[in-house]
């Protein structure tokens, strides 16, 4: 929260002072209501609001759903002298028309990232809002969380509704954070991302099924050499994609930060062909490649690549494919490992010994090994 009197009016001056300042204010309207002077009780209305300061103004991060959308509305709509503006604003389960109203309420200085989550936008409602979005100068992040974007080939238009998204995009100047969760949008990624003209920082793309087109031109794309957090979770890869993968990594390599392929289908041979594009972000701070197939000597190979990372700080692995119970298909998906029991005969703390092991002989206390996915979490990392 903030505090400022007017157009930085109060600066160095005390509490007290403030308070004084108000009250005096206060006093003033009061005794310019109760006179006559002339003129209509409507016109010295009129005035008073003409001259009318901001008294204190409320910066905060919003989270707004349906059963506070009332209030929030309320707050935004709030004659001065408060006045309240938003930083980062997270909305859940609005409707379309809701978020618009929303977004026209918001102050358009300060907003710096929108988060739009569970919400049944559709790509026609996604294409309405940006527009929006492009009135706030200051926006850096835009996340999209299971929106029910999926592009569905047999409706009619739905090319030209995505070309209009790719505007939209194109017309916020300062993103730099895009998070597109479950899009679903195979093929299309090459459209969304050319549209931005500066590249991205952060680029999150669980869950959208992409294609090996898609992963060819992103590691060509402007946006390759700058990121600093990737998150491909969830999107199988296999050896026609390796290669594209490899590429992205070894133009990320010296700005990458946080790298995420959980869910991805890596088994001890993908694992061991992209271990070396890995291993050469030398800026790397976190890894997670957690729900993949990987066995106990397919770790062992990952960990010990990751004791040659001295920028590495956390390393998020999956259990070792001998520790679940006998029936396991031979390349079992991600869902499959995580609902699939683990065999209680077997001693699921003896690999996480021997890894840990390999770290303190490596003598690397500052690297974190976990295979506890629930409790990890790469937003807390920084």
């Amino acid at each position: 929260m903030e505090t400022n009197g007017g157009e930085g009016r109060g600066a160095g001056r005390t509490e007290e002072e403030l308070l004084k300042g108000v009250r005096r204010r206060m006093e003033q309207e009061r005794r310019r209501g109760g006179g006559g002077g002339g003129s209509s009780g409507e016109e010295e209305s009129s005035s008073r609001e003409g001259s009318r300061e901001v008294l204190l103004q409320v910066r905060a991060d919003l989270f707004v759903n349906a059963r506070s959308w009332e209030r929030v509305r309320t707050a935004l709509s709030g004659p001065d002298p408060l006045r309240l503006s938003c930083r980062f604003l997270r909305v859940e389960e609005l409707s379309v028309s809701n978020t618009r109203r929303l977004l026209e309420l918001a102050p358009p200085r300060g907003l710096l990232g929108v988060d739009l989550r569970y919400s049944s936008l559709g790509m026609e409602g996604l294409a309405s809002l940006l527009p929006l979005l492009a009135s706030f100068p200051a926006l850096g992040s835009l996340r999209l969380h299971y929106c029910n974007l999926e592009l569905r080939g047999d409706a009619a238009g739905q090319e030209e509704v995505l070309k209009e998204v790719a505007l939209g995009l194109s017309r916020l100047p300062e993103l730099r954070r895009l998070s597109l969760t479950a899009l679903r949008l195979p093929g299309h990624l090459r459209l969304l991302l050319s549209s931005l003209a500066r590249p991205l920082h952060v680029l999150e793309l669980p869950y959208l099924s992409l294609s090996p087109a898609d992963l060819a031109f992103l590691s060509c794309s402007h946006h390759a050499s700058s990121l600093q957090r990737l998150d491909l979770s969830e999107n199988r890869l296999d050896a026609s994609s390796l290669p594209s993968v490899r590429r992205l990594l070894s133009s990320a390599s010296s700005s990458l930060l946080h790298l995420t392929l959980s869910g991805c289908g890596l088994t001890d041979g993908l694992l061991g062909a992209l271990l070396p594009s890995v291993t050469c972000c030398r800026a790397l701070r976190s890894l997670g490649l957690a729900l993949n197939p990987l066995s106990l000597a397919g770790l062992t190979r990952l960990v010990k690549g990751a004791l040659g990372m001295a920028s590495l700080r956390h390393l998020l692995y999956p259990n070792a494919l001998e520790e679940y119970q006998p029936g396991l298909p031979e390349l079992p998906s991600s869902a499959q490992l995580l609902d699939w029991p683990l065999d209680e005969l077997q001693d699921a703390s003896a690999t996480s010994s021997q890894l840990h092991r390999l770290v303190r002989e490596a003598g690397r206390t500052d690297l974190v090994l976990t295979c506890d996915l629930l409790n990890y979490h790469h937003d807390l990392l920084d």
